[in-house]
Formats: structure tokens, C-alpha cells, sequence
């Protein structure tokens, strides 16, 4: 990973911003009515590192995000951005942040350029200095040749860069993305998260993103699992998997239930059932699969093995797989 760079100076400069952690949650709260979305979350991130807020649909993720970029105020708890707090400087904290919402914010109508003079005029931007930031953007997401093209005529890909290229025009300390790549192909995915890391090692931006894909979760320095309104972990993607320490196994039977117990009763760990397959992580787990298919063929319909996935993470921190965290969620 790349050295961090110094902090933009000029009017952008933050001196406040040498604290420890750069970006700095404590205990926030949000209800919707009797229901907490946001219920005692807490974390931080240090300067120029990408931080993924990872979690299924009605884990508080939307709502977290829209407090982060001061569009809903919290209701307990207290959030620290770039040296600055949050409730008590919302103006503040704009100034230093930008922001790429999931939902398009770029006027179909009007050219690449002529979005980026509409937002760079929004901060002040003027005469020389606009035309030079604006110059530099289209460089740098390669979007020069299109700067004439109307938005409704570009890729999904380009509209994306597009909004990045918005979202940075004021060189922000802090970029905040909601699920910047829903919608995209995987190519254009890779090449969007390249674009970010580039920032990261390059201009020192602190980068925050929420999303619901695991793979895409890879990317991050740091990692906060959300699951009902609370974090479940969070650290590295790397240290998160590493902690599961082993390999996993699943095994399906028609009768996983029982098939548990008996396997419990043989051979020593722990062992679950997780969306009717039973689970368990284990060392050298090619040898308890020997073990197993001595012990049970006759039950055994399938074996999986394999290393430990972001998904097996948050079955052992939650009980549930993903997907069934948030059709659960959803009914």
C-alpha cells in the first residue's frame, strides 16, 4: 500500500484533521417509531484508508449513510469527520466531504462539462480555477473525449465516472459512496474500485462506501459488518476471515438436524445448521471429510469444502447467511 500523501492545501486544508482517527462514530442511534435502525454503532478509520460498510437490505446502512452526509440528524451518539462535529458543524463538514449517491444526481440533458461547471459553481468554483479542476477530472476518469456528449447518452460505466468526477470537484478530505457500483458488470466494477484505490494512494482521500456485495467488500482496508441496526465486527477482510481459522465444511443431508447431533457425538468442535446444510470449521478439514464419509456416506448427499469467504464470516457472527439475513429483514 502507498505511503499517504499530505493533506490538500488552500482553502480545502483541514489542520483538525490530525487526529487519530480521521473519521470517528461513537453510539449512534436512529428510530423510525419503535424501530432502531441504528442501535449503539460505533467505529473509526484512519486518514486516506477505504472503509466498507458491508450488510444485507434493513441493516441500517441506508440510514447511516444519509446521517454521514447530513441529510438526516442523528438521535444519539456522536460523529466526528475531519476534525469536525458533525451536529455541531454540518457546514463544516460539507465542505470537506463529497458524495456519490446510489441514484443518478447528474442532469440527463446538459453535457459531462456542463454538470461539472453546475456543481463546481454550487462551491464557488469560478473563471480559471473551475476550468483547470474540471480539466484534471476528465483526465483523470477518461472521460475527455465524451466532456460534450449529453449524460443520457453514456454507459452506466461513464455516468458513473461522471458522478465521481462530480463528487471530487471541491477536493473533499472525505468521499462517501452509496453502493457506488449497483447496477454495473463486473469489468466495469473492477475499473470503477481502481479509480478509488487510485485516489486513495494518490490524492490521500479517505474514501467511505456501503454495499451489500461481498466481493466487492474485498477491496477495503477496513471493514464494519452491519446486521440489524448494529455492527456485528468489523476489521481487515483478510484478519476477518483469518479469525474463522480454518476450513469450512458443509455438508447436506435429508436429515441435517440429526445428522448434527450424531456428528457432534463422533468427533469433537462445533457445528451448526445453517439454511438446511450443516456447518462446521475445521482444521485439515479434508481429513474430517474422510472421517465423515467413513462414518455417515449413507446420509451424506454433498460436501463442500473450501477457505473461509466474508459470507462465512457473518454466518458465524450472525447464525444466518446474507441473503437469508435480508429476506428476514424483508417479510
Amino acid at each position: 500500500m502507498s505511503t499517504p500523501v499530505s493533506p490538500p492545501t488552500g482553502s480545502e486544508s483541514n489542520t483538525d484533521a490530525a487526529s487519530a482517527s480521521f473519521v470517528d462514530v461513537r453510539d449512534l442511534a436512529f428510530r423510525y417509531g419503535d424501530r432502531k435502525a441504528l442501535d449503539g454503532i460505533s467505529f473509526s478509520l484512519d486518514r486516506c484508508r477505504i472503509l466498507g460498510l458491508l450488510g444485507p437490505n434493513g441493516s441500517g446502512k441506508t440510514t447511516l449513510f444519509r446521517i454521514l452526509c447530513t441529510l438526516l440528524q442523528p438521535q444519539g451518539g456522536q460523529i466526528r469527520l475531519a476534525g469536525l462535529d458533525l451536529e455541531a458543524d454540518p457546514a463544516g463538514v460539507r465542505r470537506r466531504m463529497g458524495v456519490v449517491f446510489q441514484t443518478n444526481s447528474l442532469d440527463q440533458e446538459l453535457t459531462v462539462a456542463e454538470n461539472l461547471v453546475c456543481q463546481g459553481r454550487l462551491h464557488g468554483l469560478r473563471g480559471a480555477r473551475l476550468t483547470t479542476r474540471i480539466e484534471e477530472l476528465l483526465e483523470r476518469f477518461d472521460l475527455g473525449g465524451r466532456r460534450n456528449s449529453r449524460v443520457r447518452t453514456l454507459s452506466g460505466g461513464m455516468r458513473r465516472r461522471t458522478e465521481l468526477a462530480k463528487g471530487l470537484l471541491h477536493r473533499p478530505q472525505i468521499l462517501l459512496l452509496d453502493e457506488p457500483t449497483a447496477g454495473l458488470d463486473p469489468h466495469i466494477r473492477q475499473e470503477f474500485w481502481k479509480h478509488l484505490t487510485d485516489l486513495r494512494d494518490s490524492s490521500g482521500i479517505t474514501i467511505l462506501f456501503t454495499t451489500h456485495l461481498m466481493e466487492e467488500a474485498e477491496v477495503c482496508d477496513r471493514l464494519v459488518i452491519l446486521d440489524q441496526g448494529r455492527v456485528v465486527t468489523e476489521g481487515s477482510p483478510v484478519e476477518l476471515k483469518d479469525r474463522i481459522g480454518g476450513d469450512v465444511i458443509v455438508v447436506h443431508s435429508p436429515d441435517p438436524n440429526g445428522l448434527k447431533a450424531r456428528i457432534q457425538a463422533r468427533f469433537p468442535g462445533p457445528a451448526s445448521v445453517v439454511n438446511g446444510a450443516v456447518r462446521m470449521e475445521q482444521h485439515r478439514g479434508h481429513e474430517l471429510i474422510r472421517d465423515l464419509m467413513e462414518e455417515f456416506s449413507g446420509e451424506i448427499q454433498a460436501v463442500y469444502l473450501g477457505r473461509p469467504t466474508l459470507e462465512d464470516v457473518f454466518i458465524r457472527e450472525t447464525g444466518r447467511e446474507f441473503q437469508a439475513s435480508a429476506e428476514a429483514i424483508s417479510r
